[in-house]
């Protein structure tokens, strides 16, 4: 049975760990991911890989961490579970430095564990926009990044704006974006919210014509310190930008650019599957090892070197 516990036996023998897995990617038993044949034979034996199967139907070897962001990586499995574990279970995420001691692994391993754990997060697709017919949605946006003053050099770039949107008692969807304005908003909201919700925004003017092709839109006035009127206010975004701030600040302490969207999908799943949703720690870390699959994250290295699985 699966715990919290980090001395649970999955996290410390391949073989459980991999019959854990195996149970989550596979509810149905074994299937090819070459051809998706559900008819597989088991190898067994010193010559075959512990979990191996041979597809009956395109002869294909694989095992459960084939086509996975697990793939060719050479960390036990075990590892692999208890820094997934302790990703999801850590509201305000873990670092890499942290997932390297715990693990005793190199920092250069975690790092990229850490990251292929956040793609296993990240949703593929949405398959349809927040809100609906008399369902509330809130808009508000941050900028994500130190303070000028406190940069070493001049061309560290500028703070990174992100806009969240919050569907009340439901999900968040965060993004980076290249500017706060209208048109962007605009875009943002035409795609991702239903236009028969209820938008709630703070008064800034650049959700005023956004604001337009939705059912009702209402706002509060935070200069004046109006922070609620009615049911119009945004604080369920306040709060979580309250925690992914925590988070990046007094975990990560930088994040780049460069990989802020994918930070920014960790902490949207843990939110999306948070306790108060009925979520608990076994759960959701149950949905981040569904999401493993389907799923590749390599990176090239520096001066147009080979390209090279994140191990």
């Amino acid at each position: 049975m699966y715990d919290g516990n980090l001395q649970n036996p999955i996290f410390t023998d391949n073989d459980l760990a991999r019959e854990w897995l195996e149970a989550r990617v596979w509810p149905n038993g074994p299937e090819c991911p070459h051809c998706k044949a559900t008819a597989v034979t088991r190898l067994q034996g010193f010559k075959h890989r512990a979990g191996a199967y041979q597809c009956n139907a395109c002869r294909e070897q694989f095992t459960v961490t084939v086509g996975t962001v697990f793939e060719r990586s050479k960390l036990p499995l075990c590892k692999w579970l208890a820094a997934l574990f302790m990703m999801t279970a850590s509201k305000k995420g873990v670092s890499a430095h942290q997932i390297h001691r715990s693990l005793g692994i190199s920092y250069k391993s975690a790092w990229f564990m850490c990251h292929r754990l956040r793609e296993a997060m990240r949703p593929a697709n949405y398959p349809e926009p927040l809100g609906g017919k008399f369902k509330i949605v809130e808009v508000d946006e941050t900028f994500v990044g130190g303070k000028a003053g406190n940069r070493k050099s001049r061309k560290v770039r500028i703070k990174q704006p992100v806009v969240a949107l919050v569907q009340r008692g439901g999900d968040v969807r965060s993004f980076p974006v290249r500017k706060v304005n209208s048109r962007h908003l605009n875009a943002l909201l035409r795609k991702q919210v239903s236009k028969k919700s209820y938008l709630m925004t703070d008064e800034s003017n650049i959700y005023s014509k956004p604001g337009k092709q939705f059912t009702r839109h209402q706002t509060v006035n935070h200069s004046i310190e109006e922070y609620v009127r009615g049911d119009a206010h945004v604080n369920n975004a306040e709060n979580y930008f309250s925690i992914l701030k925590r988070g990046i600040i007094g975990v990560y302490h930088h994040v780049s650019h460069e990989h802020l969207p994918m930070y920014l999908a960790e902490f949207d799943f843990r939110y999306n599957n948070r306790t108060k949703l009925g979520v608990n720690d076994y759960e959701r870390a149950e949905l981040a090892a569904k999401g493993i699959v389907g799923k590749r994250l390599t990176y090239r290295r520096p001066a147009g070197a080979r390209q090279e699985s994140a191990t």
